[in-house]
Order: C-alpha cells, then sequence, then structure tokens
C-alpha cells in the first residue's frame, strides 16, 4: 500500500469517516505449475505535507513534503509458488505448494503541515468566523467583540470532487503591519494562502465606508508582505441581510446563505487554478520513502516459548502442508538458511524448548 502526496487532497477528512485501507491478499500457489498472484498495489492520495509516524511507537515513517512524494507502508500478500518450483534433484515430485501471504496490518498516525489554499481577511467582526462555521465543520467562538478569535481556524469546504481549505484568520486593525494590537502574530498567517478572500463588513456600527475598510485592508497587506497583493484575491461584502452601507459590489449572508454558493464556486476556481500554476518541484524529482528489509527477532512470550517474528521466518513456514515430509523439510532448511537455528542457539534456546513461527510452532532441536 503507497500513501502518495496529491495537491488534489486538501485535508485527512476523509480518515475521519473511513480510517481503514485494506490491500489485497496474495492467492495461492496450486500443483500444474501454477504460483498464485500476489495482492495488487493500493494507492491512497494525501495532502502534501504529511507526515506518516507508526501508531505504536512514534517513530516518523515518512515526510512526504512535495506532490508526487511516495511512502511504501504496508506491503500486500504475494502469492504462493506452485510445486513445480520445489522441485530438485533430491525432491523429484513435490506433492506441495506455498500457501499466500495475507498483506501486512499496521496502524499510522497521519499528521498534516497544513498550507490553507484561502485565507479570510477582514476587520474583526466582519463575520469570518461565521462564515468559516456555515461552509464547514470548523466551529470558531463567534461573539459580538473585537478580537473573539485569537488563533487561526481551519474549515474543509468540498465542491464537487475537490476540496480545499478555507482559514478563519484573526481581525486585522489599522496598524497591524507595524506591530499594532496582535498584527504581526495575525499577519504571518497569511503568508502562505493560495487565495485571498477580502470581507468587507456592510453592518458596520463603525460606519467605516466599504471603500475605506478595503483600502486600509489591502494597505495592510502591502506594508507587511508586497506581494500578498499580487496573490488571487476576491472582495466580497458581508451581512447583505443587515447592510446598512452602500456597496456595488458582490455580497453574502452567511445568516441566509445568500450569495454563498457561488462564492464558493468561485473560490474553488480560483484555488483548481491557482494550483495548477504552482512553480514545479524545486528539488530534482520525487521522494519514495520504502521500509528497510526486514530481518527477523527472536523474543520469549508468557509461555516461556521461543517467538521468531519476521517476515522472512514467517514466510519460510507458509507452505500448504507442513505434515508433509517434503514440505517440512524444505522449511527448514529455509529456516537454516536464514541463521535462525544459530540465532535460537545464540539466544539461550535448549534441547525441545517450545519454538513458534507465526501458527505454526515445533520442538527445538540443536544442530
Amino acid at each position: 500500500m503507497w500513501l502518495v502526496a496529491d495537491t488534489n487532497v486538501a485535508s485527512l477528512l476523509s480518515f475521519r469517516d473511513r480510517p481503514h485501507r485494506r490491500g489485497g491478499d496474495g492467492i495461492h500457489g496450486k500443483g500444474q505449475k501454477r504460483t498464485g498472484a500476489a495482492g495488487g498495489d493500493v494507492v491512497v492520495e494525501v495532502p502534501p505535507g504529511t507526515i506518516v509516524k507508526d501508531n505504536h511507537t512514534g517513530e516518523l515513517i515518512a515526510d512526504l513534503a512535495l506532490p508526487g512524494d511516495r511512502a511504501l507502508v504496508a506491503h500486500g500478500g504475494t502469492g504462493g509458488r506452485g510445486n513445480a518450483r520445489f522441485l530438485s534433484n533430491r525432491r523429484r515430485a513435490p506433492a506441495f505448494a506455498e500457501q499466500a501471504e495475507k498483506g501486512e496490518e499496521h496502524w499510522f498516525d497521519l499528521e498534516l503541515k497544513l498550507m490553507a489554499d484561502v485565507a479570510l481577511v477582514g476587520f474583526p467582526n466582519a463575520g469570518k468566523s461565521t462564515l468559516i462555521s456555515s461552509v464547514s465543520a470548523a466551529k470558531p467562538k463567534i461573539a459580538a467583540y473585537p478580537f473573539t478569535t485569537l488563533e487561526p481556524h481551519l474549515g474543509v469546504v468540498r465542491r464537487g470532487g475537490s476540496e480545499f481549505v478555507l482559514a478563519d484568520i484573526p481581525g486585522l486593525i489599522e496598524g497591524a503591519a507595524e506591530g499594532k494590537g496582535l498584527g504581526h502574530r495575525f499577519l504571518r498567517h497569511i503568508e502562505r494562502a493560495r487565495v485571498l478572500l477580502v470581507l468587507i463588513d456592510l453592518a458596520t456600527v463603525t460606519e467605516m465606508e466599504p471603500s475605506e475598510q478595503e483600502r486600509i485592508l489591502l494597505k495592510e497587506l502591502g506594508d507587511y508582505r508586497p506581494e500578498l497583493l499580487t496573490r488571487p484575491r476576491l472582495v466580497m461584502g458581508t451581512k447583505a441581510d443587515s447592510a446598512v452601507l452602500e456597496w456595488d459590489g458582490p455580497r453574502i449572508s452567511a445568516a441566509t446563505n445568500e450569495g454563498i454558493e457561488d462564492l464558493l464556486d468561485q473560490l474553488a476556481q480560483m484555488v483548481d487554478e491557482t494550483r495548477r500554476a504552482e512553480a514545479p518541484l524545486e528539488r530534482s524529482g520525487t521522494v519514495v520513502h520504502r521500509p528497510v528489509p526486514e530481518g527477523f527477532d527472536i523474543t520469549r512470550n508468557d509461555a516461556a516459548e521461543w517467538v521468531v517474528s519476521g517476515r522472512p521466518a514467517e514466510r519460510a513456514v507458509a507452505l500448504s502442508d507442513l505434515t508433509d515430509a517434503g514440505a517440512l523439510d524444505y522449511a527448514q532448511g529455509r529456516l537454516r538458511r536464514l541463521g535462525v537455528f544459530r540465532a535460537l542457539k545464540r539466544a539461550g534456546a535448549r534441547d525441545g524448548d517450545t519454538v513458534r513461527i507465526a501458527t505454526f510452532a515445533f520442538d527445538y532441536v540443536p544442530d
């Protein structure tokens, strides 16, 4: 199973509804020279910036920083080999074939270093939190006093087969670029957004004219980072249901849903165009993460059995019928070549001790 960073995926929201992903098992080998097929590849798309960690140990498995980065996080089942594969000078007519492997099972923690697609820019109480709560599952605190929002809130918006991330940025005040209020702290959250949605309060109690609001907001953006003014942006009047100020531009009301669908369609199109126009990867090629080849481990369980774990050893005993003398002889030979018996001796195994490999158990006999 592969995890692949894809720019068309904006969040890990799909894992909340469907946390499990299943690959295919292999198919058993058979007689008449028939080898079973291996389980097919399964590709799961995640957003760029996804970090993959082992759920039990917290170990970093992969950092899928850029589009196209791939991580092999679980092996599918290998098909069993047919009886002809075990033909040898000693074994002229093998009566056994190999069972297929089941796919690996793992639990991972996925974390996302999120970059907002759309940042909401406006004065305090311009309706940013109300808007994001009405179009996504985000639930920011909403109240009629300045700086209700002190940290960005992120919401995922789905439109058709695509999705984008909307960020409710704390409200700006005049002089924010110079550090007034919490200006620098707020403005830094806008830096990486692909698209800016500038919200003009049409029901402001201060009766600041919409054109003045727009002028001040754009000036603060330009004073902080001039390149922000070259970013794709949309200017929209808010609180259309209770507007008291004149405004010739487009308007919305999160309370009545006026203009919301058209707004989301426009933002989805702008985000899509921006994604497609982004510069190619800075590094040459993509990163492919593959697991380190596995060996085997020997431990002691509560029943005082020696437990041999690891794919090579488990694969060695994955035969259809170990009561068959030929199959058992072949399995012992593979374990010997892997060094399992030497390792058991070094670990302190004694004659007659029980050794367990997957579901197969046998009595240890020193070489």
